[in-house]
C-alpha cells in the first residue's frame, strides 16, 4: 500500500490529508470538509498552480510588467509557460488586467498584468 500525505490549503485549518493506494483504489483521510477532499484528489490526480512572473516592457517606466493566470494551470506546464513569456515583449502603456498571452498552452488560461506601467517620457532621454 503506498501512502502520500498534502496539507490542505483551501482553509486556515490545513489539515494533513493522506492518501492510501492500493492498485486502482485510492482512500483519503484526515480532509475536515468535502471541500478537503474534493482538493485531495484534485491535487493528487491533477495538480494546479497560478502562474506569477513578470514580462519585459519596451518603452515602460519600468522594465517589467508583473503577470499572472487567471485561473490555475497544470502544475507540468509551468516552466513551459515560463519559457514562453520569457520571450514576449509588450509595448508600453500596459493596463492592469490587460492580456498578455490568451490561452496559453492551450490551458485556457490566459496570462494578464497585475501593474499598470506607463510610457517612458522619453523628453529625458
Amino acid at each position: 500500500m503506498q501512502k502520500n500525505k498534502v496539507t490542505c490549503i483551501l482553509c486556515p485549518r490545513g489539515c494533513t490529508i493522506e492518501k492510501k493506494a492500493q492498485g486502482d483504489t485510492f482512500e483519503f483521510t484526515g480532509f475536515g470538509c468535502k471541500r478537503g477532499m474534493k482538493w485531495a484528489k484534485e491535487e493528487f490526480t491533477n495538480p494546479k498552480r497560478i502562474l506569477t512572473t513578470t514580462v519585459h516592457v519596451k518603452n515602460g517606466e519600468i522594465d517589467f510588467v508583473p503577470v499572472r493566470t487567471n485561473i490555475p494551470i497544470p502544475k507540468e506546464k509551468i516552466f513551459e509557460a515560463i519559457s514562453i513569456l520569457k520571450g514576449i515583449e509588450v509595448l508600453a502603456p500596459v493596463e492592469i488586467g490587460s492580456v498578455i498571452v490568451k490561452n496559453i498552452l492551450d490551458t485556457g488560461a490566459d496570462v494578464v498584468a497585475t501593474r499598470r506601467v506607463g510610457k517612458k517620457d522619453s523628453s529625458y532621454d
